[in-house]
């Protein structure tokens, strides 16, 4: 079964705390995934490594789907990180791989709840499968399997995973999912992928043809406008439990202002997903980050 590559870095062969290469892991994800990378930053220094070394893993399995040509073999890359995931939760020393060493040194250390790790591996087998969601619930459990159940397993490590925490993460997850999609859509249209539910297509009266001509048209301003009304629905249930959730959580929810932002960026393209400033990078997100965690609100 080919084994999946994960991008060498020269600190590759320095180890920490026994996390494996965690240096590497942490380029991985400086690289890779900007967002969660600099949210880690704001994590006590003890539960770095852990917290690279699962966004590392969520990179690998993220990024199946463009690297195959067939659904299949996609499918046997996934099933390569399944066994590897079963074989961290054995006596056994884990799989020679930058991301599989630390990853397993994480789930052992800190018990990570298997079932997470499963969802996230499950939720990118739809990844592998080009036809529309057929209903918006089915595209938030999509969300919910691919990013908020990062999000929990981000709170274990954190010691933070309290119901009201773990309430909050599932909300946070569904909105950061649904404005990556959004922030990705020129992307997919250019791939002939759409992530539009079919419901919010068809009362949009949406048409594949204005999708796929990468121009925003009424009806697909109407159907982002209603996916994005959806993760603010979201993220204001997520800050409803926010005088509920321990300080100690913080971290692992900032993805919630990532998503604010994106958000508030598309209401100012008036939902119209190709405009530039929509998938543009921000400058500034540290600093918002920063006064996320200095004001201990997500």
């Amino acid at each position: 079964m080919p084994v999946p590559s994960s991008a060498p870095s020269q600190a590759a062969n320095r180890r920490s705390g026994g996390l494996g290469p965690v240096p590497a892991v942490a380029e991985t994800v400086r690289q890779h995934d900007r967002e969660r990378y600099l949210t880690v930053l704001f994590a006590p220094m003890r539960h770095r490594n852990a917290l690279f070394a699962l966004y590392a893993f969520n990179y690998e399995i993220a990024r199946v789907r463009e690297s195959v040509h067939e659904p299949m073999l996609g499918q046997i890359r996934l099933q390569w990180w399944r066994e590897a995931i079963a074989a961290a939760y054995g006596d056994g020393a884990p799989r020679r791989h930058l991301v599989v060493e630390p990853l397993t040194a994480t789930i052992r250390e800190y018990r990570l709840d298997r079932t997470s790790l499963d969802r996230l591996i499950d939720a990118r087998e739809r990844d592998l499968d080009d036809a529309p969601p057929p209903d918006t619930a089915a595209l938030e459990a999509y969300a919910e399997g691919s990013a908020a159940a990062l999000i929990y397993l981000a709170l274990e490590v954190l010691g933070a995973a309290t119901p009201p925490a773990l309430a909050a993460a599932r909300h946070i997850g569904i909105a950061y999912a649904l404005s990556g999609l959004i922030r990705a859509l020129p992307l997919h249209a250019a791939a002939g992928r759409l992530w539009i539910p079919a419901d919010v297509a068809a009362a949009a009266r949406l048409e594949p043809r204005d999708y796929g001509a990468s121009r925003a048209g009424a009806a697909l301003r109407q159907a982002v406008e209603t996916l994005a009304r959806e993760a603010r629905r979201h993220l204001a249930a997520a800050r409803a439990q926010g005088h509920a959730v321990p300080a100690a959580a913080l971290p692992a929810l900032l993805s919630a202002a990532v998503a604010d932002r994106a958000l508030r960026r598309l209401e100012r393209a008036a939902f119209d997903p190709f405009h530039p400033t929509v998938a543009a990078s921000d400058p500034l997100l540290s600093w918002r980050l920063a006064w996320a965690a200095l004001t201990g609100r997500f």
